[in-house]
């Protein structure tokens, strides 16, 4: 049995981690910013430590005796300041970085995502020698890039730092992206990309687990690994039968992408200049990540970690339609 600290725990990722970690027989300790997550998190079965990502002291306290640290947490929302996404996502992980050292961690895990490389065109089939854009999308993208950098410049002196990059987390229990998309819908925002008919890459959340444990056991260090559900989907067919299990029809309704990329270009500025409360009407984000071919290749994880994803996409609808919806009364939205 081994000790795990883990991150962001009482977050959709987090809270399967924990319970794939306490499953498979792992001391598991969760850093938590409040009373409400402390309580999640004895709930699954981990030791709470009270903190934050600005917390050294409290984390490198936490972290005392266990052998890995898997850093989930983060800043994903679709807007906000670079000084926010900076702040926590970058110095937050700086200080991760710092006080596993100080506490002999042998092995840092970081969730990263396919964001990384996001610069508005396709990715198609990528692979984890495809190069960091030079000029990333603002936000989430360009902060999370920074991070990848930062944690793998980290391995050495007794460190060992592996990256893992799910692509489209979703499944059972998903508070994040699925309630994101049900609120567009019910606030009438939601559109298709040229209708929505390229392909993508995506990846359950028990499939980021395998995979993630996987890396913690055998991944080389200062190594990434892109992990996904398999062969790529249409990704209208999939965010329809996702949506689907929460009872929420999609709207048909669809916009050219190049007219939505410069009104997203045109929205932010305005945004940014005259600072503006509340997300702009359309942001870059959403459309590098889901307006755009964004296909990712598994190989490496498959071949160095034993990786299997062996949840497939029809097992995860079918589980999902059987459980409880996760959609909150009155975020679920008509389709137009």
């Amino acid at each position: 049995m081994s000790r795990y600290f883990v991150t962001g725990g009482s977050g959709f990722l987090g809270r399967e981690l924990i319970r794939a970690l306490c499953e498979a027989g792992h001391a598991v300790v969760v850093l938590a910013r409040s009373p409400k997550s402390e309580a999640a998190v004895r709930a699954l079965g981990a030791e709470p430590v009270k903190g934050d990502l600005d917390d050294v002291g409290a984390m490198t306290a936490g972290m005392r005796g266990c052998g890995v640290v898997i850093h989930a947490a983060a800043h994903t929302e679709e807007w906000d300041t670079d000084e926010a996404f900076w702040r926590v996502n970058v110095v937050g992980t700086k200080n991760v970085i710092e006080a596993a050292r100080a506490a002999g961690v042998r092995r840092l895990v970081l969730i990263s995502s396919e964001a990384v490389l996001a610069d508005g065109r396709p990715l198609i089939r990528v692979d984890e020698t495809h190069p960091y854009p030079q000029k990333p999308v603002r936000g989430y993208p360009a902060s999370k890039g920074e991070v990848e950098r930062a944690v793998l410049a980290a391995n050495g002196d007794g460190l060992e730092t592996v990256v893992v990059r799910p692509r489209f987390i979703w499944g059972r229990g998903d508070t994040a992206n699925l309630v994101k998309f049900a609120r567009a819908v019910r606030d009438g925002r939601f559109a298709w990309v040229d209708h929505g008919r390229h392909l993508t890459s995506s990846c359950h959340v028990a499939n980021v687990c395998e995979g993630t444990l996987l890396a913690a056991e055998r991944g080389r260090p200062k190594e990434i690994y892109f992990l996904t559900d398999g062969e790529p989907v249409e990704f209208r067919w999939l965010l329809t039968e996702i949506l689907k299990t929460q009872g929420i029809p999609l709207p048909s309704r669809s916009v050219p992408r190049r007219l939505a990329w410069i009104a997203a270009g045109v929205a932010e500025a305005l945004w940014r200049t005259f600072r503006l409360s509340g997300v702009p009407f359309a942001t870059r984000v959403p459309l590098a990540l889901m307006g755009v071919e964004v296909t990712v290749n598994d190989a490496k994880a498959r071949r160095e970690l034993g990786y299997a994803g062996r949840m497939t996409i029809a097992e995860g609808l079918a589980e999902m339609a059987r459980l409880p919806k996760v959609v909150p009364e009155g975020v679920a939205g008509r389709a137009a």
